[in-house]
């Protein structure tokens, strides 16, 4: 997939991104660096080996095509309504192992509790809105798409 470009967002929207190649901590929290920052709140979501009560032999990830723009439209709202300094967000696609990053998204803010309230918005309403889905397959071949409408 690709990345936003930098100069079509608000300051406080440093990075977004969908990307099929393995995720980043330290480039999250490097774009998020900021001297007038007192938290930075990150949230990593990894490829577990079981959901439902069943374990979890493969998992991938597929993005509509407007996925990138509904993403950035994440970032931005939650960046109006959070007082926050920044906000980044990856996510994965394609084929992942277990123990794989599938999403990475943090925001940092002058207090703690701005940066955790943002984060869990982030997170919560990438989920909820972002048209990102999850094909598994069971250690009883059996299959499951996540998040699909």
């Amino acid at each position: 997939m690709t990345d936003a470009r930098p100069d079509a967002r608000p300051d406080s929207v440093r990075l977004v991104a969908i990307r099929d190649t393995p995720l980043d901590v330290s480039e999250v929290v490097d774009v998020l660096g900021d001297d007038g920052a007192g938290g930075l709140t990150l949230f990593i979501g990894q490829v577990r080996d079981h959901d439902g009560g069943k374990g979890v032999t493969a998992l991938d990830y597929s993005a509509h095509p407007s996925a990138l723009e509904r993403l950035e439209d994440v970032c931005r709202r939650v960046a109006a309504e959070h007082d926050v300094r920044g906000v980044a967000a990856v996510h994965r696609v394609g084929e992942l192992r277990i123990g794989d990053l599938a999403v990475v998204v943090a925001t940092t803010a002058a207090h703690r509790g701005d940066a955790f309230a943002a984060s869990r918005a982030l997170i919560d309403t990438l989920k909820a809105e972002v048209p990102i889905w999850k094909h598994q397959v069971f250690d009883d071949q059996s299959e499951e798409w996540v998040g699909t409408p």
